[in-house]
């Protein structure tokens, strides 16, 4: 689930905030920097929770129609179509993911049922859900497009669901993108057969990639002096003080990877980080990312200090 752009963004965070401490700890912050990616799992769990949440919404909202004193046809009558979604029931049903729900402790719909109602409140309003319950009979096809249209148009855009949950946990709030893409993909593949496999898929590619997080960090923190060291005179135009801080940061952990991983092609680094500039710092910062990490990799070259191997050559 997690890219290696996200894992990028995540350690940027963390250089960040250790530069920020008074009294910065380095064994403090790299704990903080896994947890702060372990939430991931938890976010995207909360999210697929939701959904099944819905539809337990949705069979309460039926059964108190069906008790109204003055009920009319439709509502002693109400379509079961939601309800009995088959696509939400593989996820409900499912042990691999009940269980870890449980062992997470991962309660947020029965505590705050209230994001549920406003979010089902809306669902009604929609005229493709009465087309939808209209209905009498779907195949699991038209089930799984639905709640993936559910998800898409109105769970994910929520601005009260992501404000409630940006409350909750602060480090959630720049991992709503790729949970979100994650839950997508996983919901257009998922089936009663696949299910165990793919409703809790692993946060890390390979232990290769976590490893490669927590010595990101390090590279950064413990080189602090020669990765400036490289970046004086490379910016005739601005004194380093006048530099922002995350495009500091973005140019010492574009260095880190020239010198430290052999195995990460140079072009892929400079364009992983022209990215994230782009998103997380001022408009102009990609250009002048771009420029002072082809500065520095051109002298690398001349110098002989870049020593890649592999696919890091490329």
């Amino acid at each position: 689930m997690l890219t290696r752009r996200h894992i990028r963004v995540k350690v940027l965070q963390s250089v960040y905030a250790f530069n920020q401490r008074v009294n910065p700890d380095i064994d403090s912050q790299e704990k903080f920097l896994l947890y702060s990616i372990d939430q991931m799992q938890d976010l995207y769990l909360l999210l697929l929770q939701l959904l099944v949440s819905l539809q337990g919404q949705a069979d309460s909202f039926l059964n108190r129609s069906q008790k109204k004193h003055l009920a009319t046809t439709l509502e002693k009558n109400p379509s079961r179509t939601f309800v009995d979604n088959k696509l939400l029931k593989v996820i409900a049903e499912n042990a691999t993911f009940s269980n870890i729900i449980e062992k997470k402790k991962l309660n947020y719909w029965k505590l705050d049922s209230e994001y549920v109602s406003i979010i089902f409140k809306e669902l009604r309003q929609l005229e493709w859900y009465e087309d939808y319950l209209s209905k009498k009979e779907t195949t699991y096809k038209e089930d799984q497009d639905f709640i993936i249209k559910v998800f898409k148009e109105l769970v994910a855009p929520n601005d009260k669901l992501y404000d409630y949950l940006e409350d909750k946990r602060l480090t959630w709030v720049d991992d709503f993108p790729i949970v979100n893409t994650a839950i997508v993909k996983m919901l257009n593949k998922l089936s009663e057969k696949n299910a165990s496999s793919l409703l809790v898929p692993n946060l890390y590619k390979n232990e290769e990639d976590r490893e490669y997080a927590l010595q990101l960090f390090r590279k950064v923190i413990l080189n602090e002096d020669k990765l400036n060291a490289q970046i004086v005179g490379k910016t005739p135009n601005w004194d380093q003080e006048r530099i922002a801080d995350v495009d500091l940061i973005i140019l010492k952990m574009g260095i880190a990877e020239f010198l430290y991983f052999p195995s990460i092609p140079v072009r892929a680094t400079i364009n992983e980080y022209l990215e994230v500039s782009k998103e997380y710092s001022t408009p102009k910062s990609s250009i002048f990312v771009n420029g002072i990490l082809d500065k520095i990799v051109k002298e690398f070259e001349e110098n002989g200090k870049l020593n890649k191997i592999g696919r890091g050559l490329q």
